[in-house]
């Protein structure tokens, strides 16, 4: 069973990481009127060199600064937490396309939902969260007192 290592738990770092990604959503829609979520990002980028269009420069930087900021954060931090268990590249790569598959089906992603949808009183994301957050809390008490 998935046990919490105590030692590494430290909830302040995820708060200011939470405040900031908060506040980067806000400024992006307020001053820039875009949504920062990630899935739809990435698939307007998808679409774009599908279509053969040119693609907007910011969804490229975006991405960009996202992959940076974990490159740049492992190399002042050192490795992440729990991140050194080894998969060969192709359950990355299955991985990666349920995820990508799952995104597109929910019309995006929990935290795109959760951090950019609820705000703006989307009823569609205040259901796709209710759904999340039920689900997962059905299956932890599942896990955790019936299996």
């Amino acid at each position: 069973m998935f046990q919490i290592d105590h030692a590494l738990f430290a909830p302040w770092p995820a708060l200011g990481g939470g405040v900031l990604i908060g506040a980067a959503a806000g400024i992006m829609a307020l001053v820039g009127g875009k949504i920062m979520g990630c899935s739809g990002i990435a698939g307007g980028n998808l679409h774009d060199l599908i279509e053969g269009v040119p693609t907007q420069r910011w969804r490229w930087a975006f991405l960009l600064g996202v992959l940076l900021g974990t490159v740049g954060w492992i190399g002042l931090r050192g490795p992440i937490a729990g991140a050194d268990q080894p998969m060969p590249w192709l359950g990355y790569t299955f991985g990666g396309l349920a995820v990508g598959f799952g995104t597109r089906l929910g019309s995006g992603c929990t935290s795109g939902h959760g951090v950019c949808g609820i705000p703006r009183l989307s009823r569609r994301s205040l259901a796709a969260v209710a759904l999340f957050f039920g689900t997962a809390m059905l299956t932890v008490f599942i896990t955790h007192h019936i299996i």
